[in-house]
């Protein structure tokens, strides 16, 4: 482990080096999975603790007592990009490790091509309109490990990122994530989640035969071939959270995440070198059976017409039904804030595929 992490911190910037650095790269990946988490803001850090942990904090699937699987689906702008994910995770036989798998897709579908509507002549020939598809997709292998230290978990996710723009470009990317998550003896929990650590690299091969096709639609644009490599920087998430039980049958779980970029950004904190991005989350729950979830987050400072600044937020909403392994949640949530996009309605499934074997 120590020979792994010493490649990762100290060969990747090198191969790093002179490429494009992108301060909103690779965003499909923050947008996040699993109806429970997104309905507490995605303030899950420290909390997380089964098969989603993988996207979240990998440390947490040492909390995965079983085979564990989790599909989602979701519609983001008016149905217009579908969100799709996939997970699967389980211990290894000491009991000190588990290992996990997911794959997310998002992509617009059917998108129609015009730029070659006219014909040389003049003339407007619409059987000359052809469909493409703009999806990205990513991969990610995970393993956690429990420390000597009682409490004391980590984890490591290894990212493989594939991006498709029809015929006109794709990409293949590669990057690290590496998580930490530590339980006091009053079950106080705290998550560190350090996203992209070695930076994630994404190589681009762009058809020039089909980019000459559209170079010149747009008088003036499109002239120049794009950067065929970026960079994504590195993001952090540190959490707290705690679970409090009452009258044996309720429970409360609180929770709070710092969502930080290196970069500026119109985040409600934003500094030179970071900016940061409170959330807060919440979960009632009853016999472990019924969950109502609510949290906020996104809080960002956004100029006006009069270049006045205001603060924007994202609310979230979510409930829950669990029994015998089988989980359904919901959450009514979106990517941006509480006025301007669409909210979609979100499902995720979890199971324990242990119940088929008893």
């Amino acid at each position: 482990m120590r020979k792994l992490l010493f490649i990762l911190f100290f060969c990747t910037p090198f191969l790093a080096y002179s490429q494009v650095v992108r301060k909103y790269s690779n965003e499909f990946m923050s947008i996040g999975v699993d109806a429970a988490a997104l309905g507490m803001s995605n303030a899950v850090t420290s909390s997380t603790a089964d098969v989603n942990a993988g996207y979240w904090n990998p440390a947490g699937l040492l909390g995965v007592q079983d085979k564990q699987l989790a599909l989602m689906h979701a519609s983001y702008f008016a149905n217009i990009a579908q969100y799709d994910y996939a997970a699967f995770a389980m211990p290894l036989e000491d009991r000190r490790s588990a290992i996990g798998v997911s794959i997310i897709r998002f992509g617009v579908d059917d998108i129609l091509n015009t730029t070659q509507l006219i014909d040389s002549e003049g003339n407007i020939d619409y059987n000359r309109i052809s469909l493409f598809s703009a999806a990205d997709y990513g991969i990610t292998l995970s393993y956690a490990r429990a420390a000597p230290l009682d409490g004391f978990n980590y984890g490591v996710n290894a990212k493989v990122i594939r991006r498709v723009i029809g015929k006109f470009a794709n990409s293949w990317g590669f990057g690290f994530d590496l998580g930490f998550q530590y339980q006091t003896k009053n079950e106080w929990k705290f998550g560190l989640m350090l996203r992209d650590i070695t930076t994630t690299y994404n190589v681009w091969n762009i058809n020039e035969d089909e980019y000459a096709t559209v170079s010149g639609a747009v008088a003036g644009q499109n002239q120049e071939l794009p950067e065929t490599s970026e960079i994504t920087l590195p993001k952090a998430q540190f959490g707290m959270s705690k679970k409090f039980i009452f009258h044996y049958d309720y429970s409360l779980l609180a929770a709070v995440n710092l969502n930080m970029q290196f970069a500026k950004t119109n985040d409600i904190v934003n500094l030179d070198f970071v900016s940061i991005d409170p959330a807060a989350g919440f979960e009632f729950g009853y016999l472990d059976l019924v969950f109502l979830r609510a949290g906020v987050g996104n809080f960002q400072n956004e100029k006006q017409i009069d270049n006045s600044t205001s603060l924007s937020f994202q609310p979230n909403i979510g409930l829950g039904f669990k029994y015998r392994g089988i989980s359904v949640d919901y959450a009514l949530t979106d990517i941006g804030d509480q006025s301007v996009a669409l909210y979609s309605n979100i499902f995720s499934l979890k199971v324990d595929l242990g119940i088929f074997s008893r």
